[in-house]
């Protein structure tokens, strides 16, 4: 993958999610002896003995993005070349957005995990590069009167929440961390995206973007000053087992919350 040799000067993303993801395993009070890593960059560096991980395994669709020691592994989500219940703990920073299936790569997630295992992934969703989107799309209707999709949707958070939910994980949990990045050169911005591997993600590419319109669109988002938006959803979800907490039935509760609520008002 071409970003791979200049992923370090524009993953300034993927270091804050990961940060984010590490201050969250130091809260969890148990240990992961078998874990898996997927995405770019170096997790095992940024782990504390407080996250309790042992065995560590890190996979990426682009090796080259991985540190060189250590267990590594080519692969990404939606082809998981992991035997069912092979880990305890399985993180994935910034990858699932771009799955063609994310249901289903949440349902392989779900099985790789040993019984009461967790999954953390951290995903671009709803609001990620809505104004260089508009930008571009009002820059192309303004050119040539039609309108081509050149940015790829992101999902929103219920969407997210359903997913986990269909995956058949237990206790699921979404979040999000909105990041609001200036560029002054928009031209940065481009690299950005291209040095973390975030372009070219459409299925069925458009016609080629000319540059006189490519120039105009960048114009327009710097003339409107420049800030772009960056929505990182964290997903939380544990693989099913007996031992966990278990909602009640509909109809076994023992006191009235009307009752309750009556007595909280007097």
């Amino acid at each position: 993958m071409r970003s791979a040799r200049h992923y370090g000067a524009h993953d300034f993303l993927h270091q804050r999610a990961a940060t984010d993801i590490i201050d969250r395993l130091e809260t969890v009070t148990r240990d992961f002896p078998r874990a898996l890593f997927i995405g770019a960059g170096d997790m095992a560096a940024m782990l504390t003995p407080a996250c309790g991980v042992g065995t560590l395994v890190q996979m990426d669709v682009s090796p080259e993005r991985l540190p060189a020691n250590g267990a590594r592994v080519a692969g990404d989500e939606e082809n998981s070349p992991f035997a069912p219940h092979s880990f305890d703990l399985l993180v994935s920073v910034l990858t699932l957005h771009a799955a063609n299936d994310i249901l289903g790569a949440l349902i392989q997630a779900r099985q790789v995990l040993k019984p009461d295992g967790l999954f953390l992934a951290a995903v671009f969703g709803e609001g990620t590069l809505k104004n260089v989107r508009a930008a571009f799309q009002e820059a192309e209707i303004a050119e040539t009167g039609a309108l081509s999709a050149r940015i790829a949707p992101f999902a929103a958070i219920q969407d997210f929440g359903h997913a986990l939910t269909r995956a058949n994980f237990a206790m699921p949990v979404t979040d999000i961390d909105a990041v609001k990045v200036t560029y002054e050169n928009p031209y940065n911005l481009i690299r950005d995206l291209r040095g973390i591997g975030e372009t070219g993600a459409l299925a069925s590419r458009p016609a080629p973007l000319n540059r006189a319109i490519a120039a105009a669109a960048l114009q327009r988002f710097s003339e409107q000053g420049g800030d772009e938006n960056f929505t990182i959803v964290f997903l939380t979800g544990w693989a099913p087992d007996a031992s966990q907490p278990q909602p009640l039935k509909p109809g076994s509760a023992r006191a009235s919350l009307k009752e309750a609520v009556k007595r909280f008002e007097e």
